[in-house]
């Protein structure tokens, strides 16, 4: 039987659904991807592995997605990333290692930023900060006037039934927590894991965030024959090393 979560109630009738383990310090955080939730593979065995240690750990949902509250279509980088400051605030104690997935890559930046003396070391996999400029490059100019003229493009995703909502409000509110091109000021350790056959992430997205970080305690791992997702046994064990690599 799946354990039912536990609800953080935010402002305005906003409700946080997330996992949360007690355990000994530094805890971790697990921020998820773009449609993606707390269910998924990375963040139930990350949970299992900090669990075997007694290490304390964190999952949740932003808003829209998985069991919180609200439409994904509302969501933004933004609104997400203020979640993930809220559950930061609320739901953790002392030092935590943030482990973001995708675009929870993004808005872990983002967290660590708005928290700085509260987070020990970032860890991001397939890290997708700016993603919305990317993406943007990418359409055609159909899409495009989609966008802009309908407010939301849906696009076939090849991890979910359901297609990707690219909303107006999510190419615009990304625009205005763009990262990448100029000095972040983080100085924790960093360690990005990147697959070189993702095909949602160019892996030199990891390169751009590792010069861009002002942190000099900074790795980007390569795994040559890894996907996007990096849910392989191999790739979580290589998760599971990296995390125990930053707990001293």
């Amino acid at each position: 039987m799946t354990e039912k979560p536990q609800i953080l109630t935010r402002g305005e009738g906003v409700t946080i659904a997330y996992h949360r383990s007690p355990g000994r310090g530094p805890g971790v955080m697990f921020l998820g991807g773009f449609m993606s939730d707390m269910t998924g593979t990375k963040a139930v065995a990350l949970e299992d592995f900090c669990r075997k240690r007694g290490q304390a750990f964190l999952r949740f949902d932003y808003q829209g997605h998985g069991q919180s509250s609200g439409r994904f279509e509302d969501g933004s980088i933004g609104v997400w990333s203020e979640d993930a400051i809220a559950a930061l605030d609320a739901l953790t104690e002392g030092p935590q290692i943030l482990v973001g997935s995708s675009m929870g890559g993004w808005i872990m930046l983002l967290a660590a930023l708005a928290r700085p003396a509260r987070v020990a070391a970032l860890v991001g996999i397939a890290a997708a900060p700016d993603f919305v400029t990317r993406m943007w490059d990418e359409f055609t100019p159909e899409i495009r006037r989609t966008i802009v003229m309908e407010g939301v493009y849906r696009a076939p995703s090849q991890y979910s039934a359901a297609p990707y909502a690219i909303t107006h409000r999510l190419i615009e509110d990304g625009r205005r927590h763009l990262l990448l091109g100029k000095p972040i000021p983080l100085r924790c350790p960093v360690r990005l894991l990147h697959g070189m056959k993702d095909p949602d992430v160019p892996w030199d997205t990891s390169l751009a965030l590792a010069g861009a970080l002002e942190s000099t305690d900074v790795d980007v791992i390569f795994a040559k024959e890894g996907d996007h997702r990096l849910s392989t046994p191999a790739d979580l064990e290589r998760l599971f090393a990296t995390v125990a690599s930053l707990f001293a």
